[in-house]
């Protein structure tokens, strides 16, 4: 078999193994509508100036909660789940297998790109119906669709090389929400950071693919101006943690 087939092959398992478990599942759909709900209740009424137009809270937050739907996904779930799988011997016994790394690894990062979908159908539609929010069409629609593939496997492939670096299962959590919560509050995720922000904030955006992930999002949900530059950070983000990983990951426990 190829590697595209036996890639097709593993992804079936590992969808069948993915929404086997309702809680992990239920938990991925539910988590960002339930910040979403949270943050347009907070902010009810009201409106977030973002660049030179004023946007309701509940039409900012829409594609707010998408970016934090798939790098939840992406990023927290595949960091968490291939450090545990790697420390209770999975990745061992599947190493010693005929089964090749590409078509493991590829099913894997296919399959989260695919719930990401499912994520940002389900998002944007119930931000429209409950807060009338917009939906990209046409060539917006796109765009937006080229900047979530891109960036939901730039941030399955920063997943797997985060985990390389985590010595042990207990620390997956920790490590993980320590790297990846102060950048969902410095790229305006959870608080709009307005019109002049802090330089050093400013400074960390650029810097960090999340940013330019939300910027995408954000310019085909409220109509800012698209920006390939956005793409090309998270793709090289994407690219340099698959190098990364690549290099550093291992199949065997740590005891560490």
């Amino acid at each position: 078999m190829n590697e595209a087939t036996l890639t097709l092959s593993q992804l079936r398992y590992v969808n069948k193994a993915y929404w086997r478990s309702p809680a992990s599942a239920f938990f991925a759909l539910v988590y960002p509508l339930m910040f979403l709900v949270i943050f347009t209740s907070i902010f009810r009424n009201s409106t977030i100036q973002f660049g030179a137009k004023s946007v309701n809270e509940a039409t900012y937050y829409v594609p707010a909660m998408v970016v934090l739907a798939v790098i939840t996904v992406c990023f927290n779930n595949i960091a968490v789940a291939v450090t545990f799988q790697r420390d209770s011997g999975v990745f061992k016994r599947i190493n010693g297998t005929p089964l090749r790394s590409a078509p493991f690894f590829g099913a894997r990062i296919l399959h989260a790109v695919l719930v990401s979908v499912l994520l940002v159908i389900v998002t944007s539609g119930f931000g429209r119906a409950f807060y009338h929010a917009d939906i990209p069409t046409g060539a917006t629609l796109v765009r937006m669709l080229v900047m979530l593939v891109v960036g939901a496997a730039a941030f399955c492939a920063l997943g797997f090389a985060i985990s390389s670096v985590i010595p042990n299962a207990d620390a997956a959590l920790p490590i993980v929400n320590a790297v990846i919560l102060p950048l969902l509050f410095l790229s305006g995720i959870f608080i709009p950071l307005g019109n002049n922000p802090p330089a050093w904030m400013v400074w960390v955006g650029r810097v960090f693919p999340l940013k330019h992930f939300l910027a995408g999002m954000q310019a085909s949900f409220l109509g800012s101006p698209f920006d390939w530059t956005d793409v090309l950070v998270v793709a090289a983000w994407g690219i340099a943690g698959l190098l990364f990983a690549i290099r550093f990951f291992s199949w065997e426990p740590r005891t560490g």
